[in-house]
């Protein structure tokens, strides 16, 4: 099999999604505030979580800072180069910059899928065992498997990247779709890719399946033991932390599961569901765990408030 350096191509051509030209202008600026408003917001709940002592010190709030940078690195990898197809002219990817958008696409993916599962243990525990919680959730525990997280989606990235890249490239350079994902390249690929499918099916299917499973159990366990809450305040407010991740999860699964668990077919869709994992969910990840979030907006009053209060010494 060829390396990828004895390939015939040095760069690939994304024709990006499907649009009225009309709206050119219109989705050139919305995307650009989708991608300005994650970057912010994500930044915010970062600063809050490090800021705040009532915070950085706590599992929950570790995994979320985490999350966080998640969010910013996956849209910093797609939605830029997303918008590069509302502007005038051909704007081809590097052979280098498309190997590195689907490594970190996928790192950072398979990483969150990881992240999505420790908060839902982490939620599990907190809920089904409070009074154990302290000692079988520890900080430095969390931070370990954060540390973990990030590793098992690099390998996984790394691999993807590996197998898809070392095929031969010597065919038509146009990938039809907006960003360098695994199925739309492998179209372009001069030998056979069942190999490659199979991988990617078993892999991908193997870390959505089994992370989903996990956390569907995590949340069984959650509602049982919401249900046997005496009060309706207490319910409530466990409801409302539990749903927002459940929310959050659901974007983020369903598409996923969408474009790579199926057999293979260049849908229309694909791009659109493709919208969610890469460009919505990191958006509303901050937005729903601020809003929804008490001690978050506590947070943030107690750190205004304080930098006012220095301000006017």
């Amino acid at each position: 099999m060829e390396s990828i350096n004895s390939t015939l191509l040095t760069e690939f051509i994304l024709t990006g999604i499907p649009y009225p030209l009309r709206l050119r202008t219109f989705l050139f600026g919305f995307f650009l505030l989708i991608y300005m408003l994650t970057q912010l917001g994500n930044l915010l709940i970062l600063i809050t979580v490090w800021a705040d002592p009532q915070l950085h010190a706590r599992p929950m709030y570790i995994f979320l800072g985490a999350l966080s940078i998640i969010d910013m690195g996956i849209s910093s990898t797609i939605v830029p180069r997303l918008m590069m197809n509302f502007t005038l002219g051909i704007k081809p990817i590097p052979f280098g910059g498309c190997v590195a958008q689907l490594y970190f696409y996928h790192f950072l993916g398979s990483t969150q899928c990881f992240l999505y599962t420790l908060m839902a243990y982490d939620r599990y525990l907190a809920i089904c065992r409070p009074l154990h919680y302290p000692v079988l959730m520890t900080a430095k525990l969390s931070t370990l498997l954060v540390a973990g997280a990030w590793v098992a989606g690099s390998i996984h990235g790394a691999l993807q990247a590996t197998l898809t890249f070392r095929l031969p490239f010597c065919g038509p350079n146009q990938v039809d779709y907006f960003f360098c994902d695994i199925p739309a390249v492998l179209r372009l690929a001069c030998a056979d890719t069942t190999v490659n499918e199979l991988v990617t099916f078993v892999d991908i299917g193997v870390v959505v399946a089994s992370c989903f499973s996990l956390i569907l159990l995590s949340y069984i366990q959650i509602i049982r033991a919401i249900l046997r809450i005496r009060t309706a305040d207490g319910q409530r407010r466990a409801f409302s932390t539990c749903g927002a991740h459940v929310m959050v999860v659901t974007v983020y699964y369903v598409p996923c599961a969408f474009i790579y668990l199926r057999p293979e077919t260049n849908s229309p869709l694909d791009g659109a569901a493709a919208l969610f994992p890469t460009a919505i969910t990191p958006f509303l990840n901050p937005l729903i765990y601020t809003l929804r979030n008490q001690e978050v907006k506590l947070a943030l009053k107690r750190i205004i408030r304080g930098s006012k209060a220095k301000s006017e010494i």
